[in-house]
């Protein structure tokens, strides 16, 4: 209700200290609820305890002020404490030309006062390839970035690369046992997938040594931590750390395979990013900073050697930083990295991890080991927790092989795509090229709305079939309406200053009524950190174009001013799809 705020405020601001010399500055409105007479309410519900008068006597009294000093509030009446407005059309009809001369109504131009705001998202292992999990990662934190972006900040995305640990080993020992030299060319798979498939057989390998050492009669945590596998795995990790040649080698290699898939699938998502750090870089910089933590007493060595932090003190438990064989963990590498990108980015003002919410400990953790530290901007760092994505039985395991590969899925979305499409028989005059980019837009408009509707917070079941359902409240559905808008204005004149109407129909104003509360949408999403908030809105506005569409005439409306003001009415709608689509990353096709 910003815009209305905005438009009402001077107004108020005169009534109070004229009539009861106070000074308020804060009006609160809503949308008139539905089945009362009004377009606006004002709640005067927190006026009356500041002034000395009833409540509606102060209703009254503002209603009628307004009418008389507001030349577009036509009328009121009142709810017990709720003043509904009637708006004039010709306000909504003025709003409209505005907009209308605004390409990118709603979106801030970048603000460098604002500094920097770092958006770190997908932060893959290079042991296996991205998969469900990590394109709900991908796109929450791309669209974050947009989000951010068109509030004014300069936003740099980046990924922290976890291209070494335990994990990494798992995979490099097991290509050594079980590849016999083959490559990802050898085979023709692509390569990440190739290494993730060598993680997987560790892993089976490594329950079959567990099991058999059981029946040998060790108790199962003896058997993990001395299954001849896991040993091997310990101790590349060792040699990698102390700087073994012939690990190096093979780490490299292998990581340049997974580099290269990554890459063809951030293309296919759409994602980039302005800045990779690598674990196996900033891990270094993370000791130093534990070392000389040691020596000034906020860290601690145990007997096996290991290096620990105490915060039971703060309602946590003891974090080990350094393993006892004097290797490092994970949040060795984030202190490390958050120390690093400051010094990289010295204006950074903001930092947002975009981590699954099965990693809120481990981010109160950094945030407080940081603080310990004596790092002035730790109030900076937020962490953008999210649901996790479940399938229908279950968790997803990549060790088990046990996940809904990115890749597969999105080329399942292309192909949904061009099965419907096909069944629609409407690509006539389309080129194969051209066919082969709707199919792509359509499919990942799918998956990215699909994903991004829900709320951050909340878990995703995902079921591989619903999921690509092209009715209701879907990514196609919005695209269609986009392109049916496209269709209509591609075939007709849309002028740039056409004379406009006095009176609307009432499915026009709901139109732009959704129009005006864009910017707030944008803000709102913002400080929700949810790319929701844009779906909803979207979503919102497409049921109120198509219930507009299928009542009212366009091209057969009574005169030209009507026609031609409903055609720049299409025009402003199909603009701010574009745009608030554009947040989510999703691409709008001309036809479909």
């Amino acid at each position: 209700m910003k815009f209305y705020l905005e438009k009402f405020s001077p107004f108020l601001k005169g009534f109070f200290k004229d009539n009861y010399s106070v000074e308020i500055d804060n009006f609160d409105f809503v949308s008139t609820r539905d089945g009362f007479e009004g377009d606006i309410t004002l709640l005067v519900f927190p006026l009356k305890n500041k002034v000395n008068n009833d409540l509606e006597s102060l209703s009254n009294e503002l209603g009628s002020f307004l009418v008389n000093k507001v030349d577009f509030v036509y009328g009121f009446n009142i709810v017990k404490g709720f003043l509904n407005l009637k708006i004039m059309d010709t306000f909504y009809v003025n709003f409209l030309r505005w907009v209308d001369k605004n390409p990118y109504y709603g979106h801030k131009s970048i603000d460098n006062e604002k500094g920097v705001t770092l958006v770190e998202f997908s932060s893959p292992n290079t042991n296996k390839p991205l998969h469900l999990g990590h394109i709900r990662n991908n796109l929450l934190g791309d669209s974050i970035s947009r989000i951010l972006k068109a509030n004014g900040y300069k936003t740099i995305k980046t990924q922290i690369i976890n291209d070494r640990g335990i994990h990494i080993c798992k995979s490099m020992i097991s290509w050594l046992k079980f590849a016999k030299d083959l490559t990802p060319k050898t085979v023709n798979v692509k390569p990440d997938k190739f290494v993730g498939n060598f993680y997987v057989l560790f892993e089976k390998e490594y329950q079959k040594q567990i099991r058999r050492l059981i029946d040998e009669g060790y108790k199962k945590e003896d058997a993990e931590r001395k299954a001849p596998i896991f040993l091997e795995a310990t101790e590349m990790l060792q040699k990698w750390e102390s700087g073994d040649k012939k690990t190096i080698k093979l780490w490299k290699k292998m990581n340049s395979w997974v580099y290269e898939g990554f890459d063809k699938t951030y293309k296919s998502l759409g994602i980039e990013f302005d800045k990779n750090y690598y674990e196996s870089n900033t891990y270094l910089k993370g000791k130093k900073i534990i070392e000389k933590g040691i020596s000034q007493g906020m860290f601690y060595k145990k007997r096996d050697h290991s290096v620990c932090v105490d915060l039971t003190e703060n309602g946590l438990d003891e974090k080990v930083l350094i393993r006892s064989d004097g290797t490092s963990v994970y949040i060795t590498q984030d202190i490390g990295t958050a120390m690093q990108r400051f010094e990289d980015f010295p204006e950074i003002k903001g930092m947002i991890y975009t981590v699954g919410n099965e990693q809120e400990y481990h981010f109160k953790t950094l945030f407080l080991i940081l603080k310990k530290l004596g790092i002035k901007w730790t109030n900076m760092l937020h962490h953008l927790s999210y649901g996790m994505v479940n399938l229908p039985d279950g968790k997803m395991k990549s060790r088990e092989g046990n996940v809904v590969d990115a890749d597969d899925l999105m080329t399942k979305m292309k192909t949904t795509a061009k099965e419907i499409s096909s069944k629609l028989g409407k690509l006539e005059g389309y080129s194969n090229s051209e066919k082969s980019d709707l199919y792509q837009k359509i499919g990942l408009g799918a998956l990215k709305y699909y994903i991004l509707k829900v709320d951050p917070k909340k878990t995703i079941l995902f079921d591989p079939e619903k999921s690509i359902d092209f009715n209701g409240n879907t990514g196609p559905f919005i695209q269609y309406t986009y392109a049916r808008i496209q269709s209509i204005l591609k075939s007709n004149v849309c002028h740039s200053n056409p004379k406009l109407p006095e009176k609307l129909h009432p499915k026009e104003i709901s139109i732009i009524k959704q129009l005006i509360l864009y910017p707030e949408i944008i803000e709102h999403s913002l400080n929700s950190l949810s790319p929701a908030i844009i779906s909803n809105y979207i979503y919102e506005l497409v049921k109120r174009f198509n219930s507009f569409y299928q009542n009212v005439s366009i091209l057969g409306a009574e005169n030209v001013t009507i026609k031609n003001f409903r055609l720049m009415l299409l025009k402003n709608v199909a603009k701010n799809l574009n745009n608030s689509c554009g947040l989510l990353g999703i691409n709008l096709p001309d036809r479909m």
